[in-house]
Order: structure tokens, then C-alpha cells, then sequence
């Protein structure tokens, strides 16, 4: 239950490497943060053990706890690596082979001649039609035969699947035969997952419609175990709070909504990052920043303009598009464990990663290949040790492998390749920045970067510089933001309802199927326990000119006029252009949040400037220098900074680059700016 008088939270972010906790006292606005190492076999254990080291901390019982959020990656894993429980999809007779004709384009980077189309994740064996027949209209041209039902299941029965998916066509203009076989199926099969379409993506396009429910039947079974573990161990603990985990739209929901969709959790971690940072950013003032979240493995980068995450129905996992309402992100193979290798005289990074086991040549558990890690290490960039000095890193072994793999092949000495090594890491991410920014009508320029991650910070400077930014935001904990990040998150759902037939917008039509949309988003409310004062709906349209294929989403407006307003006015944004064409209307949405408790920021009091820990020589193109490292924590507010400086904190190091100068903000992020004179 979300509520403002929440006063104890613990969010749970589970990497693959570490598991970040975040214990807030919502009063306040009190917080600790601990990382503890990751069991990829049972997430669950370091999901306990890491609430235990944050209640130690904060000396509090578990029972002290009122609400327990969760990242998890569960989903998301099990959909990238193909691992979903045994599934099967029924459909309209018919309607077989949706799934084996998808669309008619290839991935966007592939090779036109060479690419194969991927196994799809239902198999035409495992595909069972029965008779039923429901045209664009709702209107139903053929009854459901109950008897194919019956014989669907028994089929199913045999192929002993462990989840099945139901998508009838046009089940989005009616749902009735829809929920019928899922009923009989449930009653049938018992011990077997059954979901439909009509519960998970409600709109028109067949393919991605059946694709979605399928991966949501797939990762079913799984994730509904992995939450009764969680939630069967809170419980042993003594923890009574609620458990929300957080969806790929940058909201939370509870566990009885994720068991029935699990799919909405395909891009939970990097979501409560991009959420995290805006939080952090409104507290200093600003409202449009771009985020860049650099990991072991990858970069997720996120634009916010006027403090508002823009969400896509366009996002992919892997192979598969997931037309679910997720934050609009664009994530590269580029990170900490990014492997440098070079072919045929040409250096490239990534996006294969060294993984955390063996992870970087630096870290000591054996890897043999240069990694961007290495290069920071080689430069001097990070010191010799991390975790708050629970981790030596071993300089030798990363000069070894920068030179072997790197330098000796291309004729460098070892600092150029590794200086080699992170101009190209940089550039890639540079090019994912362009993407969410100047493709999409932004200037780059007029943007505060915010880098976090455990890598991010490192390469704030750096990115800022290639994209002309002037201003940097280093939030407090860029490390484990992911996990501050689920502390500020709304409890969040989408209802939506496709039209039968595309046309003019018809304002009385659209405004009573919201009616409907509101009336479903008051049942979720209640189902949640969302108190009523922190109860909020938004209503959007998703509208189109005539003959296009795709839509946009608009802010549904007081009038028809001012809702094609909005739209022409987004479309040039997007494309530069608009279209003397009728706009028409495809699909309504309500957007329901139950606003949480937004915690009180701590403010950091003002110190004498904090002793320098040590220097460090950080080798740059003109030479070694050395430079001053500060232990994060000793910095008071008002404290200035002139770079090039090192940072180190418990989950990560901030390096400021000569012609960066900053300040320590009272709500504890640092605020770089690029000096006067510095070119751009």
C-alpha cells in the first residue's frame, strides 16, 4: 500500500555482479545504502541478506519495514536467454502461422543477405486453433466452439507445457471468447499458466499482440515462483510490509499484478535508474537532463524534458518487440567489462563484455582479454582500490593485457591504446546520445548530462565534451541509483482499449470509453490499496495521419482541436514535418499512478574543504600528472572542485577532467561546468 505516512522503505536492486540496497526513513529522509554480492542461482538469498545489512546499519527490526521494492531482472533474463518454462499459444483457426511471419523488415544493423530470422519462442507444434471468429467490429461473425476448446486442451495436455497463451484475433475489439478459453483452460489444466492477450496488451497488430503474450506465458512459471520465494522469506524475517516490484514504465506495482503480467518487468533495473536521477535532478533545479547508465556490460540512455520520462510502445528485448508501455531508452553494448580486441589491423570495443566472472583483467580472477576497466586502470583513472578499499585491483595484469591484445598489435605504447580504447567506447555511447536526442528533435546541448551506473561517472566528462554539453549532474550515489531510484517510484498501470475501426476523432465516443478506462483504473486503485488523495489518471491518445502505420502517443486535450494540436505539434518535432491528412484515432489510454511519498532531501552541511586522500598519476595525452584523489564522503556542501580531480566513493569514481570545475550541491550531487574558454 502506497502512502505518504510510509515510514520505513528498503528498495532491492539485484545485478548480476553486486545486489544494491537502499533503506529509507521516509520522515526523515534518512538513508542507507550497502552492496552485497549477487547468487544468480537464488536471487532471493542476497535479496534477504541484503535487507538484513541495511536494517544493521539503521539498527531497526523487519517488522519496522512498511514497503519493500524490488528491480528485478528475472523476466528480463529469461527472455534474452530463451529460458522461459514450456509454452504453448492458442489462437483463431486459421491464424497458425502469425507468429513464424512476424513483419517483413530486418533488425537494423543486420546484414540484408545473411540474417536469419530467430526461432520463435512457440514452435508450430506447440501452436493449437480453435474455432471462433471476431471481425475488426467486436462483432461476432462465428460462436465459439466450446468442443475445440475442450479438444485444445487435451492437446495441450499432452505436450505437457507449462504455460500457455491465448490470442484470438480481434480479441481486442471483444474480449469475450477470450476470457471463455481462458476459463476453460484454467479449469482443465490447473497446474498450468494460463494467460491471455485481453489481460496483457489489449490493441491492435496481431503479431506483436500474440508475441507479447507468449513471452509473458513463457516467463509466468518462473517469475511467479521467484516472487512466493521473496515473498515466503519476508514473511520468515518477520517482514509484513508489501511487496512492489517495478515495471519497465517507471513505476512500481504489487506482486499479484506482476504474477498475472510479468512481461511489464522486462526493463525493471535500467527503469528506477532513469527514475532515481530525475528525482536527484529536481532537487538541484533542473528539469531536462539526459541519463547515461554505464554498467558492466551495457549503456541505457534516457532523455527527460521538463522533468517528464518519455515512455515507448516501440521497445524491443533481445530479438522480440515488446509493444508495452516501457521508458523510452536506447541501450548499447558499452561498459565497464567491454572487451577490446583487434582484427585485420582495425581496434574495436565491445559489445561482447569479460562478464563478472572473469571480468576484467584488473579485478584478478583471471581474465585475459582487455576490457575498457583495464584502459581506466592503465590511465590512472581509478584507484587502487575499490569498495571503500574491500577490492585491490591489479595494475600489472591490466598493462599486461591492454599491451598484448591492444598496443603491441596496432604499434602503440601502452597508454595510446588505452586512451585508443576509450575514445572508441565513448563515441559508441556518444551515437546512442544522438538517438534519444537529436533524432528525436533535441539539441543535446541545451540537456544537463547525468552519468551514473558504477562506470558512468568516469566517463561524465569525456561524453560531455565529444557532445558540446556544458553541464554535468554526478548524482550522490551514482552506483546504486537503480536502488534510490525505486524509493521514489510511483505505484503505475496502463488500461488500455483499441477502436474498432480507425477514424476522425470523435471526441463524445473517445470520452466514454475513457469513462470505462477510469472505472477499470478505479478497480486497480483499489486492488493496490492506493489511498485516494494520491490517486492520479492521465488520458492519452494514440493518433496518426491517414495512411501512416504507426502512431504517436498525445496528451488527450480539453478539445478536439487542442488534441490534433498536440499531435502536428510532436510529429514535426519527430520528423520534421506534418501532413495535410485527416489525424485519426487508434487507441485511448489511461495512465493511473498512485503517487508515493516523496522523500524529504537530506542536505549536506557546510565543511571546510575536505583533505585531499592521496594523488594519483593519471597519464593524458600531454603527459602524467598528478592528481589529487577526495574521499567523497569528507565533502561538505559548497565545497568546489577544479578538475582534474578523483572522486571515490563506495560504488563508484568520478573523474574530472582539466577544464571541468564544480560544486558540491547541498542535496550532496556534484554540478560540473565546463570552464569559460574551453572549447567545445
Amino acid at each position: 500500500m502506497l502512502s505518504p505516512k510510509s515510514p520505513l522503505s528498503v528498495a532491492v536492486d539485484i545485478g548480476g555482479t553486486f545486489t544494491d540496497i537502499a533503506l529509507l526513513d521516509r520522515t526523515t529522509g534518512q538513508v542507507w545504502r550497502t552492496k552485497t554480492p549477487s547468487t544468480p542461482a537464488d536471487p532471493s538469498k542476497a535479496f534477504l541478506t541484503g535487507i538484513n545489512l541495511a536494517l544493521s546499519m539503521a539498527d531497526r527490526s523487519a517488522g519496522a519495514l512498511t514497503q519493500v521494492l524490488h528491480g528485478t531482472t528475472v523476466a528480463t533474463n529469461m527472455i534474452l536467454e530463451g529460458k522461459g518454462a514450456p509454452t504453448a499459444l492458442v489462437t483463431t483457426r486459421g491464424f497458425r502461422h502469425v507468429l513464424a511471419i512476424g513483419r517483413q523488415d530486418i533488425p537494423r544493423k543486420a546484414n540484408l543477405y545473411t540474417w536469419i530470422k530467430p526461432k520463435r519462442p512457440v514452435p508450430p507444434s506447440r501452436i493449437v486453433e480453435i474455432d471462433e471468429r471476431i471481425d475488426p467490429g467486436g462483432i461476432v461473425r462465428l460462436s465459439l466452439d466450446e468442443k475445440s476448446v475442450a479438444e485444445a486442451a487435451e492437446a495441450l495436455r499432452a505436450m505437457q507445457v507449462k504455460a500457455v497463451a491465448v490470442c484470438l484475433l480481434h480479441a481486442f475489439a471483444n474480449p469475450a471468447h477470450e476470457r471463455r478459453v481462458v476459463a476453460i483452460l484454467r479449469e482443465a489444466l490447473p497446474d498450468v499458466a494460463v494467460t491471455s492477450s485481453t489481460d496483457i496488451l489489449p490493441v491492435v497488430r496481431e503479431y506483436e499482440r500474440s508475441l507479447t503474450t507468449v513471452l509473458n506465458a513463457t516467463v509466468m512459471p518462473g517469475v511467479t515462483t521467484y516472487i512466493g520465494r521473496l515473498e515466503q522469506r519476508l514473511k520468515t524475517k518477520g517482514v509484513e510490509a508489501p511487496l512492489l516490484l517495478m515495471q519497465s514504465n517507471g513505476g512500481v506495482a504489487g506482486s499479484s499484478t506482476i504474477r498475472q503480467a510479468p512481461a511489464l518487468t522486462a526493463l525493471s533495473g535500467p527503469a528506477a535508474g532513469v527514475v532515481g536521477a530525475r528525482a536527484i535532478a529536481a532537487a538541484c533545479g533542473i528539469r531536462d537532463l539526459i541519463t547515461v547508465d554505464i554498467g558492466g556490460t551495457s549503456a541505457d540512455i534516457c532523455l527527460i524534458k521538463d522533468g517528464r520520462i518519455g515512455l515507448t510502445q516501440s521497445g524491443r528485448i533481445g530479438d522480440w518487440p515488446l509493444p508495452l508501455p516501457m521508458v523510452d531508452m536506447v541501450t548499447i553494448g558499452a561498459g565497464g567489462g567491454s572487451i577490446a580486441d583487434v582484427a585485420d589491423s582495425t581496434l574495436t570495443v565491445g559489445p561482447r563484455s569479460a562478464g563478472a566472472r572473469p571480468g576484467p583483467a584488473a579485478y584478478g580472477h583471471g581474465g585475459d582479454l582487455a576490457t575498457v576497466t583495464d584502459a581506466h586502470v592503465v590511465l590512472g583513472h581509478l584507484p587502487d582500490r575499490l569498495l571503500d578499499g574491500g577490492m585491490a585491483l591489479d595494475v600489472a595484469a591490466a598493462r599486461g593485457v591492454v599491451a598484448d591484445r591492444v598496443a603491441e598489435p596496432l604499434g602503440l605504447s601502452v597508454e595510446a591504446a588505452a586512451r585508443g580504447i576509450l575514445a572508441i567506447v565513448d563515441n559508441h555511447m556518444v551515437g546512442a546520445v544522438r538517438v534519444v536526442s537529436v533524432e528525436r528533435g533535441h539539441d543535446p546541448r541545451d540537456f544537463t548530462l547525468v552519468p551514473f551506473g558504477g562506470a558512468g561517472p568516469l566517463h561524465g566528462c569525456a561524453l560531455a565534451t565529444l557532445l558540446g554539453i556544458s553541464r554535468i549532474m554526478i548524482p550522490p550515489a551514482p552506483g546504486v541509483l537503480c536502488a534510490d531510484g525505486l524509493l521514489a517510484a510511483d505505484l503505475k498501470a496502463e488500461f488500455n482499449r483499441t477502436l474498432p475501426k480507425a477514424g476522425l476523432i470523435d471526441f463524445d465516443v473517445a470520452n466514454g470509453i475513457f469513462a470505462e478506462l477510469e472505472a477499470e483504473a478505479g478497480s486497480w486503485f483499489e486492488a493496490e490499496g492506493v489511498l485516494p488523495e494520491v490517486r492520479l489518471s492521465n488520458r492519452v491518445a494514440l493518433l496518426r495521419y491517414h495512411g501512416q502505420g504507426g502512431e504517436l502517443a498525445v496528451a488527450w486535450g480539453g478539445t478536439k482541436e487542442e488534441t490534433e494540436a498536440a499531435f502536428a505539434s510532436q510529429h514535426l518535432a519527430l520528423y520534421g514535418f506534418t501532413l495535410d491528412s485527416p489525424v485519426e484515432l487508434i487507441t485511448l489510454r489511461v495512465e493511473a499512478t498512485g503517487r508515493t511519498a516523496k522523500q524529504p532531501v537530506t542536505m549536506l552541511s557546510e565543511r571546510a574543504a575536505a583533505p585531499t586522500a592521496g594523488y594519483k598519476t593519471v597519464q593524458f595525452e600531454m603527459g602524467g600528472v598528478d592528481v589529487p584523489v577526495f574521499d567523497r564522503k569528507q565533502l561538505g556542501a559548497g565545497q568546489k572542485l577544479a578538475g582534474p580531480v578523483i572522486l571515490t566513493q563506495l560504488d563508484t569514481t568520478t573523474l574530472v577532467l582539466p577544464g571541468w570545475s564544480g560544486v558540491v550541491h547541498p542535496s550532496g550531487a556534484i554540478l560540473l561546468t565546463r570552464d569559460a574558454g574551453v572549447p567545445q
